[in-house]
């Protein structure tokens, strides 16, 4: 739980430090003192650096009220995690024109991302990993094959923009409540001679009226689909590759 900050501070072994083993929690402490905190004078920290001695306990609990520790004795993990928190602060008051100008690594993630705003400029259209992760996703979206990948690729992108945005998706997932309808207004064609027979068939022949639409939206949408990829000017599939 210590690692980050005995890394800031340079520890010989940040990543083994075991604050419950006696020996190594003594040495610890006049490790911390003398190379960052500094708070004694270096001839009045002969009480601290006798980790041997009896008396040491006492020594100790004396140097956590003069640096005002607000933790006991007993609270090790505390007090330790207390300790580094103010050698790390400390470490930094006396280097601050080492860190000023450092860059945070969100900044330079931040940067990474702004690089790579455009993943196809650098896109290998003949990878195979390329090849084969496009393939998965059309068969997945149960989209048509073709010769040029990156084709397969704008086709995904357009259902994916389509179909599986949070919009589309919420818009999708609405209830839609039906209107009533009059059966007497909408003529069967012929006559079963049972009145009930006549109108079980008039609500079937509406509700395959009803799938014959979907359907032809469906149609359309894919006729959409195919004429935005192909009349795309920028798409040049003799090249292999998006853009002018």
């Amino acid at each position: 739980m210590f690692r980050r900050k005995l890394s800031a501070l340079d520890y010989h072994n940040p990543a083994g430090f075991n604050c419950r083993d006696e020996t190594e929690f003594r040495n610890f402490i006049v490790w911390l003192e003398d190379q960052k905190i500094r708070h004694y004078k270096i001839e009045d920290r002969g009480n601290l650096r006798n980790i041997h001695s009896e008396d040491w306990p006492k020594s100790f609990e004396k140097y956590m009220k003069d640096v005002n520790c607000p933790f006991k004795i007993q609270e090790r993990q505390e007090t330790v995690d207390w300790l580094l928190g103010l050698a790390v602060r400390l470490e930094y008051g006396d280097n601050a024109d080492k860190y000023k100008d450092s860059t945070p690594d969100g900044a330079k993630n931040a940067d990474n991302a702004a690089k790579n705003a455009e993943p196809l400029i650098n896109l290998d259209v003949n990878n195979p990993d390329f090849k084969a992760g496009v393939m998965a996703l059309a068969n997945l979206l149960q989209i048509q094959r073709h010769d040029d990948y990156l084709v397969m690729l704008k086709a995904i992108r357009i259902l994916v923009q389509e179909r599986l945005t949070q919009d589309a998706i919420a818009k999708a997932s609405q209830s839609k409540e039906g209107l009533p309808v009059a059966l007497e207004k909408h003529i069967l064609g012929f006559d079963t001679g049972d009145a009930v027979i006549n109108e079980a068939a008039q609500i079937l022949r509406l509700l395959h009226i009803e799938e014959l639409r979907e359907l032809q939206t469906k149609i359309n949408e894919a006729i959409v689909a195919v004429q935005a990829i192909i009349a795309d000017p920028k798409t040049d599939h003799r090249l292999g590759k998006v853009g002018r």
